[in-house]
């Protein structure tokens, strides 16, 4: 039976992740340790996990400081390959599994395997919003021949990305591809790096595996809804992406997104002081470029 390492990463959502701690104890396949990553939460959080039980092999990672998603997930990560893991299983602190969806995905990832091969680089779940209806940022991107395993029989379509929403990963794609860019700190982490193992073959989503999303308002984003409450996330958005468009595509891939980024924010009247900050980050994208961090 493989052995999964469940990674988690919280900060500041006590309540919540009460909720994705019952619900992988609560798994159909047991994953053999659970991994909890405080970024440094200051809710109770690292008081609450100090005295926690489980029914399954318990690891709690507190980091010094809050070192967003991308470091949380970095340092998970890393601690579920160091105890020995055939695949870690990672999910933000608001996502809760359906109780069959690590079994699912082991067996989607197994049967994609056996047809598109040993490179075969990750599986992830359907992500639903808690209405039940699809979750709007949570959608992975198709490749163009998606339904490929659709027609053979199989329950999963190829894909090239997805976002960090119960995503399964083979040990040896974390020892050839390493973690991700822990120095991202939130926003584009989890595509660039699902792009980064897809470069050989795609990944799959297992649409039989399902993860709920109790996030805020189901809804995705675009560079024309930026404002004062937001601008500190897409900030880091942008700068990532234009990061990656720049040292990981080409020159043309990056003026593209510029283009993107500037129109968007023209055309849903953002208030020119943040046009400039977003602007600002964009060049500073254009010379950022973390190197990886390697497990081995």
């Amino acid at each position: 039976m493989a052995r999964v390492a469940a990674v988690v990463v919280t900060f500041n959502r006590l309540d919540k992740l009460k909720t994705v701690i019952a619900s992988i104890e609560a798994q159909t396949h047991a994953p053999s340790s659970l991994v909890i990553v405080d970024n440094a939460s200051t809710d109770g959080t690292g008081e609450y996990l100090a005295a926690l039980e489980s029914s399954l092999d318990l690891e709690i990672v507190s980091l010094p400081t809050n070192s967003g998603g991308a470091g949380g997930f970095s340092a998970g990560m890393r601690r579920g390959y160091e105890l020995g893991a055939d695949f870690v299983w990672i999910m933000d602190d608001d996502g809760y599994p359906e109780p069959d969806a690590l079994e699912k995905l082991i067996a989607g990832f197994d049967s994609a395997a056996a047809e598109l091969g040993e490179e075969m680089p990750f599986a992830c779940s359907v992500v639903k919003y808690i209405d039940g209806t699809i979750c709007e940022m949570n959608n992975p991107v198709p490749t163009w021949d998606w339904g490929r395993l659709l027609a053979i029989g199989q329950n999963s379509v190829m894909v090239t990305s997805c976002s960090f929403v119960s995503v399964l990963v083979p040990r040896w794609a974390l020892e050839r591809y390493g973690l991700p860019y822990k120095e991202y700190f939130i926003w584009f982490d989890d595509a660039e790096y699902t792009l980064r193992l897809s470069k050989a073959c795609p990944g799959v989503q297992v649409l039989d595996s399902v993860t709920v999303h109790d996030m805020g308002e189901n809804q995705g984003v675009n560079f024309g809804m930026i404002d004062d409450k937001n601008a500190w996330k897409f900030a880091y958005g942008i700068r990532n992406q234009a990061s990656y468009r720049r040292h990981h595509q080409s020159l043309p891939h990056f003026l593209m997104f510029a283009t993107q980024v500037v129109v968007g924010m023209r055309r849903g009247r953002v208030k020119r002081r943040l046009q400039k900050q977003m602007i600002a980050k964009l060049w500073e994208g254009f010379r950022f470029n973390p190197q990886i961090d390697r497990v081995v």
